[in-house]
């Protein structure tokens, strides 16, 4: 614990060290989740999460993410849960239906069983923004599904 001017200051915590993490991956724009994915699980593993307390779940896309994530949440089996995805802009109004609906619906889940869930969910005009991105945001999830799971065990 770190104080600041006299107020008590919750560090982060990036141990993952008996975690258990749900990841939840789209089959939608498949070699950007893949490169999400390597990227989240090298990170993962780096910070001593054991492969054996990892469970990945394909869903067909974006929209299915909110539904698979209740259920994981709600079976008590994990301490933080990761969406991965990528939403490609077309040329239609798709793109931001489904961008924000997926993402305020991880929000929602969050919001209502208090499991903390990491949205690597990009959202992308072109796919070698995502290529570009893919990395960075991969590990980012790792990090802050084993920072928030500390967190709330420490609330």
């Amino acid at each position: 614990m770190g104080t600041t001017d006299n107020i008590s200051e919750l560090d982060p915590v990036y141990q993952g060290a008996g975690l258990k993490i749900g990841i939840v991956m789209s089959r939608f724009n498949k070699d950007i989740c893949e490169g999400l994915l390597s990227a989240c699980e090298i990170e993962l593993a780096r910070l001593g999460v054991a492969k054996d307390d990892v469970l990945l779940v394909d869903v067909p896309g974006a929209l299915e993410h909110p539904l698979v994530l209740q259920k994981m949440a709600q079976s008590d089996k994990f301490d933080s849960l990761i969406a991965i995805g990528a939403v490609v802009r077309g040329d239609t109004y798709h793109f931001e239906v489904v961008s924000n609906e997926s993402a305020r619906g991880i929000l929602d889940v969050q919001l209502e069983t208090g499991v903390p869930i990491a949205n690597a969910i990009l959202t992308v005009d072109t796919e070698e923004q995502g290529h570009a991105r893919m990395h960075e945001k991969g590990r980012d999830a790792a990090r802050v599904a084993i920072e928030m799971a500390n967190l709330l065990k420490r609330l």
